[in-house]
């Protein structure tokens, strides 16, 4: 059977898209300056035109040289980026080659090689793996999402003459790192007022005002010719308070006040008696003096996802700690006849998954990132994709009272106070760990048309 070769198909660049393809360029006006940075709004065709552009330039200024890409996780980065960007490549010619063992890919064209290692920065320890590079440039996709010592080390890295910054990414709170210590350098937006506040408000605050020589650019979902009004409107709908605020505005908004202000009694609780049908699910926040948490799952032919049933006891507040044992007990009872696919439990839980599995239980360990999960959970409830029995009343009261952490937030960080979460935790857990499992996109494979239909190549 002969190979469908994959080819990508462009709608014509926005004037702003344009921009980022050419900023570098010889008859630019701002060529100069060390790097870019692209932020705004999700699908505002941020992330083809910059990494696109990364490469063209790299290829263009540099020959046998290393270069850095980092995103999130390497796995992220692969899947929502480098996926695409060699589909991009290999349509105007580029060869690349993908050592996967190494995160090492070599792209070539006519008499010209370079190297780029794919890095992953979630965590202060990322700053380790790139520590020793010598880069020619790095560009951060979703840097928002980086600690600041990955990204210091990442562009440190960057000694080689002509070398340049490429940032990507999607807003966070006001005081992020990012914001503070590169927008507002970049922008030269620091006034003495704005000055005094940040410094009152940010715990590292801005150690040299100086402004640096990068270009800014802030997106909108205007700036993506390719999406069309349907689309457009479908994404408004998905979100609410802080997230559409940042995710739909593209604005570095601040997180405060109930975590899930879309949650609508009407719109999400389901009453009476309800039918329900296998394959069931449990997930699980367990406590040993803070409470334990059961919730049973099921999914609809609609497609929603019901919590119909609901396990709650503290061992606080009732003056009595209960053992696995004892808990392994009260979750046969509580499920009677019911034969979960999966429990899905935070990992932490060592002593309970052990006795789980004793009694022949099936273990999913969940996914425990927190704002992922957050801003995951937000977009089901938008989207009406979740509902809850009115039985679940420890589930229902929480959605009232599980609030941003507003200290937290001034200093450049978004978490949850830690109180009366254990059951949004549990509906977190299965949200992010199983529904989402459920519902991911692959990539689509059939992609139509070649680069050269774009009017930007003619």
């Amino acid at each position: 059977m002969k190979k469908v070769k994959q080819i990508f198909h462009f709608e014509p660049f926005s004037q702003k898209q344009r921009m980022v393809l050419n900023w570098w360029c010889d008859n630019s006006p701002v060529k100069n300056q060390n790097g870019i940075i692209a932020d705004g709004a999700i699908r505002s065709g941020k992330t083809i035109c910059m990494s696109l552009s990364f490469v063209f330039w790299a290829m263009e200024r540099f020959c046998g040289q290393n270069f850095g890409m980092c995103g999130k996780t390497i796995g992220s980065f692969r899947r929502n980026v480098f996926f695409w960007l060699k589909i991009m490549l290999c349509s105007r010619g580029y060869h690349v080659a993908d050592h996967r063992s190494d995160n090492l890919v070599i792209i070539t064209k006519s008499n010209v090689t370079n190297y780029f290692y794919i890095f992953g920065g979630k965590d202060e320890r990322s700053q380790d793996l790139i520590q020793g590079i010598t880069l020619a440039g790095v560009f951060f996709d979703e840097v928002a999402l980086m600690p600041e010592s990955f990204v210091n080390q990442a562009t440190g890295r960057c000694s080689v003459a002509g070398s340049k910054y490429w940032f990507n990414c999607n807003p966070e709170g006001p005081y992020h790192w990012f914001k503070l210590n590169w927008i507002y350098k970049s922008t030269g937006y620091l006034g003495k007022q704005k000055t005094a506040e940040i410094r009152k408000k940010s715990v590292k605050g801005i150690q040299n005002l100086g402004l640096k020589d990068i270009l800014y650019l802030h997106f909108t979902m205007e700036d993506n010719l390719s999406l069309s009004e349907d689309i457009k409107i479908r994404y408004h709908s998905m979100y609410t308070g802080v997230f559409f605020k940042r995710y739909i505005l593209g604005l570095w908004a601040m997180a405060e006040g109930v975590i899930y202000d879309m949650f609508d009694i009407q719109k999400h609780v389901v009453c009476g008696d309800i039918q329900t049908k296998g394959p069931y699910y449990v997930s699980c926040d367990y406590g040993i003096q803070n409470a334990t948490v059961f919730l049973l799952w099921h999914k609809e032919k609609s497609g929603n996802w019901i919590c119909s049933r609901e396990y709650y006891y503290s061992g606080k507040e009732e003056g009595n700690q209960k053992t696995d044992v004892e808990y392994a007990d009260d979750l046969e009872k509580w499920l009677e006849d019911i034969k979960p696919v999966k429990i899905v439990i935070d990992p932490s839980a060592a002593s309970f998954i052990i006795e789980l599995k004793k009694r022949g239980y099936f273990i999913k360990k969940a996914e425990n990132n927190v704002l992922d999960g957050i801003r995951y959970v937000a977009s089901l409830l938008n989207e009406g994709k979740i509902l809850i029995h009115e039985s679940c009343v420890h589930t229902i009261k929480e959605f009232a009272s599980y609030i941003w952490d507003t200290k937290a937030a001034e200093h450049g960080e978004d978490k949850p106070i830690k109180q009366r979460d254990h059951c949004l935790d549990a509906l977190r857990y299965m949200c992010y760990t199983v529904i989402r499992k459920h519902t991911v996109n692959t990539p689509n494979k059939a992609v139509t048309s070649a680069l050269e239909k774009s009017s930007y190549w003619r």
